[in-house]
């Protein structure tokens, strides 16, 4: 990096924390400090909605699993507009009639005290654990490209975030995401124009496409039943559904961003601009990872894009064989760079996925040779392939620009998560069970201390973190153990008044145990999870609370 590039790095992130500490200084209430002043538009929820789900991760993987797997990845997404929609019509209206403060307080009105802490507790368990992982999946990446020491990395990414969302609480992760977001939208659109324009003269927009096609990157659309497939048209629409039902219908994290709004509408054009943009958002990721794939047909590309990963097999006893490989490897690629510069043919888009399906296989060998050099390193090179184009191939100054993209969306993330880790401890925990009244400024002076401990805490999971496939997948499946057992929970108290508290209760652990055993096993790909846990947790109250009724009217 250039001092250019540090000085566009260091400006936009100083601006971020300094304008939204600035604007939220004087929130003194827990209306304001938790609600935003519930004076939040349309607009600003659906950014802040759209960043609280677009982390760093989102940056550094998406392209990384466009560039390996191709575009079937944007199927992940396909349950979010409905989810939205039933969001709007059913959570949205009752959220706001009762003027709750989060999510799980309408529990405790519809079953009882237990069941909210419980449903509050599997909310932090596994928000808390995402918190520290949106810090760390930039951290370690830019510590492997750069050179960065990591600890550092989390340590300054975490405090960047605490300064602002302590000072300013939900107003300040508001506002701050509008030019966090801005700030993304403008670092992708330059990356991708950049991406194109370094292209050979003669390949267009549309030749890339067909040679991105040819290898078998632009299947958008997989319709098989095959449960081995992690992404299907099925597992979007019935997994992605659910596990958007429960994410933005009853994670605090994205149930405080459309809590602040102004009225019930603005709550709802919030979300409904989310699920319009966030598929298309997703879509031109992934297309920009497609690029990429494109650029390094014509551009020399390392056998493995962890820095970390060949260092350490060259500086071992496998190094000669791990250099047969990359000879291997280039001989693929310049077979295929041929067959792409005279021109895609329908005869030659066999012959290019063959020698594609070839390259990987020699990938694959090349992780192996890896793992025998030094287990302790991380062989999956998908969070490292955007980085590396960034880096390497992009002007100086812009380069300050994409990292700034990337710590922008780490800290957006975390913001929120952080707030509602807060507010959660705050008013389903501490202020449900402290006793005697307390004064509004004691609420939120323990909701900033509240912050901070979640801050450090999420620091500490950063720093002991490992990586784990892909970085957007853990996320998803650290999520999905937890979502669908919650989002049961609720579907159960909006639409089942027979069932009461105690089944609910009994029923949402047994599913939350059956669930870990599930994936533990191996049993499903992840997304169905959030299927199984609500389906199950649903049943098995509903038999539970049969069972109760009938012993009752046995012995009565």
């Amino acid at each position: 990096m250039e001092i250019l590039d540090w000085i566009v790095l260091s400006a936009t992130l100083a601006f971020i924390v300094i304008f939204g500490a600035y604007k939220t200084r004087k929130n003194t209430s827990v209306q304001d400090y938790i609600k935003g002043g519930n004076d939040t538009k349309w607009w600003t929820i659906g950014l802040s909605v759209m960043a609280t789900q677009a982390s760093a991760i989102t940056f550094l993987s998406t392209p990384g699993q466009a560039f390996h797997s191709g575009m079937g990845f944007v199927q992940f997404y396909f349950g979010l507009p409905i989810a939205m929609v039933i969001i709007c019509l059913v959570f949205i209206p009752i959220y706001h009639r009762l003027k709750v403060y989060t999510a799980y307080e309408y529990l405790e009105g519809r079953f009882d005290l237990k069941t909210r802490t419980l449903a509050a507790i599997l909310f932090l368990v596994q928000r808390g654990l995402a918190a520290g992982i949106t810090i760390f999946a930039p951290a370690i990446i830019l510590s492997a490209v750069l050179g960065w020491d990591l600890v550092s990395l989390n340590i300054i990414i975490g405090v960047l975030v605490i300064i602002y969302t302590v000072s300013g609480g939900t107003k300040a992760v508001n506002v701050t995401q509008k030019q966090q977001m801005l700030i993304i939208f403008l670092g992708m659109l330059v990356a991708f124009f950049m991406i194109v324009d370094q292209l050979p003269q003669d390949i267009s927009f549309s030749k890339a496409l067909d040679i991105a096609g040819a290898s078998g990157k632009m299947e958008v659309l997989d319709f098989s039943f095959d449960l081995s497939n992690r992404y299907t048209v099925w597992t979007g629409f019935l997994g992605g559904t659910f596990l958007m039902l429960s994410y933005f219908g009853t994670d605090q994290s994205q149930v405080q961003r459309y809590l602040s709004g102004k009225s019930v509408r603005e709550s709802q054009l919030g979300l409904l601009f989310n699920g319009l943009l966030k598929v298309p958002m997703q879509f031109f990721i992934l297309l920009v990872g497609v690029m990429v794939f494109v650029f390094y047909q014509f551009n020399a590309a390392p056998l493995n894009f962890n820095p970390k990963a060949n260092e350490a097999v060259l500086n071992s006893a496998y190094a000669s064989e791990y250099k047969a490989l990359e000879s291997q490897y280039r001989a693929l690629e310049d077979q295929k760079k041929t067959l792409v510069l005279d021109g895609v043919q329908a005869g030659d888009k066999a012959q290019i996925k063959d020698l594609e399906q070839q390259s990987v296989a020699v990938k694959e060998q090349a992780k192996a040779v890896i793992s025998k050099a030094d287990d302790s390193v991380e062989t999956n090179d998908k969070d490292y392939v955007f980085i590396h184009f960034i880096l390497n191939n992009l002007p100086r100054g812009l380069i300050g620009l994409l990292l700034a993209v990337i710590l922008s969306a780490a800290m957006s993330s975390t913001a929120s998560e952080l707030n509602a880790l807060a507010s959660t401890t705050a008013i389903d925990l501490y202020k449900r069970n402290v006793k005697g009244e307390k004064s509004e400024a004691h609420y939120v002076k323990m909701s900033k201390w509240f912050t901070l401990g979640w801050g450090i805490l999420a620091i500490l999971v950063a720093c002991v973190a490992n990586l784990f496939d892909n970085l957007i997948q853990l996320v998803n499946i650290i999520g999905s153990i937890f979502y669908g057992n919650v989002l049961g929970i609720f579907l159960l108290a909006f639409f089942i008044k027979y069932v009461k508290g105690n089944a609910v209760f009994i029923a949402a652990i047994i599913t939350q145990a059956i669930i870990i055993g599930v994936f533990l096993m191996d049993w499903l790909p992840y997304l169905w999870l959030n299927l199984l846990g609500c389906v199950l947790v649903m049943a098995i109250a509903l038999l539970i609370q049969t069972t109760m009724k009938r012993k009752v009217e046995l012995t009565s």
